[in-house]
C-alpha cells in the first residue's frame, strides 16, 4: 500500500477495537496514531488515539482537541501530527 493511501485510508474506513472508525493510522517511535471520525455537527473534531504495547499489554491514550474540519484529509493530518507532537513530549507518561 502506498504512503499517502495509507496516510489518508483510501477510502478503506475501519473500526479500531474500540469501535472508532479510524480514517488514517501511522507508526511512530513504536507507537501507533490513529486519526479518529468525530463527527460534530457538519464538521468533524480533531480526535485520535495513540497505542502502544507495554509488557504484553496494550496501551491507548485518547485524545480530542476544540479544531474542527470539514475536510477527512485535513483531519488526518492534523490529528497525527497531534499525536506524533503527544508521542515527542510525553512519550510512554501518558499511559500513567
Amino acid at each position: 500500500m502506498s504512503f499517502l493511501k495509507k496516510l489518508f485510508g483510501g477510502g478503506d474506513e475501519k473500526a479500531d477495537a474500540g469501535g472508532d472508525k479510524v480514517l488514517g493510522e501511522e507508526s511512530y517511535k513504536g507507537f501507533l496514531i490513529k486519526a479518529i471520525h468525530m463527527p460534530a455537527g457538519a464538521e468533524m473534531q480533531l480526535a485520535g488515539t495513540i497505542e502502544k504495547e507495554i509488557g504484553g499489554e496494550l496501551k491507548t491514550y485518547k485524545f480530542v482537541r476544540a479544531d474542527r474540519m470539514t475536510s477527512k484529509e485535513d483531519l488526518v493530518v492534523m490529528a497525527l501530527g497531534k499525536g506524533r507532537q503527544i508521542i515527542d513530549e510525553q512519550g510512554e507518561k501518558i499511559f500513567s
